[in-house]
Order: structure tokens, then sequence, then C-alpha cells
């Protein structure tokens, strides 16, 4: 055999190995990206917060990492709820189904127990005693403060829907923290 013929034979032979290799490579990668989009779509979530709301826990502008499917909703869980107009809200669980609640003097009592609630900031206003209906939760924002917080609190917001929590907030990734319960 000529010293032309086998090296065309070796490239010939090179070309045929790498294929699979390569096509391999793209089945995995494409299989890779299919994961972390199912991972990031359904199981997990990064979230931007826009606002002052939930001052003095999350501060406007911080990054959290949202657990989306290994959770139930309890009494002080941070949520991310999809709002009625489409946006993403966070705010805290204070009442479950069949719940009590109410706020007076600024003080919120569920089933007719004073909260101790040490994350709030400012002093909200008074709410007439308030029955969550079955499938619903009672959210408000750590910032009490009048005008600061749309929640359950406004008669117009009421309670939400379980089914319209999207996940809860697990920590904070920018600036890093762990969130209070």
């Amino acid at each position: 055999m000529s010293r032309y013929l086998e090296a065309d034979l070796e490239i010939h032979t090179e070309r045929k190995q790498t294929k699979p290799v390569g096509l391999f490579g793209w089945l995995r990668f494409t299989l890779l990206i299919a994961l972390l989009f199912f991972i990031f779509r359904f199981a997990i979530g990064i979230e931007m917060i826009n606002g002052h709301s939930m001052n003095p826990t999350i501060e406007n502008k911080s990054v959290l990492f949202i657990n989306k499917i290994f959770f139930t909703p309890q009494r002080g869980d941070i949520v991310v709820i999809k709002s009625p107009d489409g946006y993403n809200i966070i705010k805290r669980i204070i009442g479950l189904p069949h719940d009590k609640v109410t706020i007076l003097d600024g003080i919120t009592y569920v089933n007719g127990k004073a909260l101790h609630e040490e994350y709030t900031k400012g002093t909200s206003i008074d709410v007439a005693e308030v029955t969550i209906p079955e499938g619903a939760v009672y959210v408000v924002g750590d910032n009490r403060t009048p005008g600061e917080s749309l929640d359950s609190r406004d008669p117009n917001v009421g309670t939400c829907s379980i089914q319209n929590i999207i996940g809860e907030a697990e920590f904070s990734i920018f600036p890093f923290h762990r969130l209070n319960r």
C-alpha cells in the first residue's frame, strides 16, 4: 500500500470515529439544557425583589432563591405569589385555611393568640377579624407601615389562593443571608 493511501485511510478512519462522539456530545448537551430548563421552570427559581414591602427581612433589589416544588405553605413562610394583574409579589403567610386573623393596635392575632413577630417594621392599621376560606392564605409584608405593602389587609386584595403561590423563598442570594421565619 502506498504511503499516501495509508495516510488517506487513517484520516478517513479518524473522521468516522469522531462523528459518533460528536453526535453523542450534542445529544448530551441538549439533554443537559432540557434538564436545566425543567429545573428552573418547575423546581427552583430566582426572583429579584422590587420594593420595600418586606423590609427589614428582605431589602429592595435583593435576589432570592425560590423553592417551587418541595414545600407546603405554613404560617411564617415567605412566598412568591402570582398576583391577579400578572406580577409576582413576595409576602409572608400569617393565616392558613380556617384561621381567624385580626390586627388590633398593631398586634396581629391568629385564632385569638398574638403572633410573636420580631421581623416586622412599622405599625399596621387595625383590621377586623377575617376567617380564611379553604384553599386560601392570608399574607402580609413585613413592612407594616400603612401604604408600604399591598397585601391581604387591603379589602381589594383579601386572601390569596394557594394555587397562586409560585414557591417559597428559601434564602437571599444577594445579599447572602437566610430568611427569618
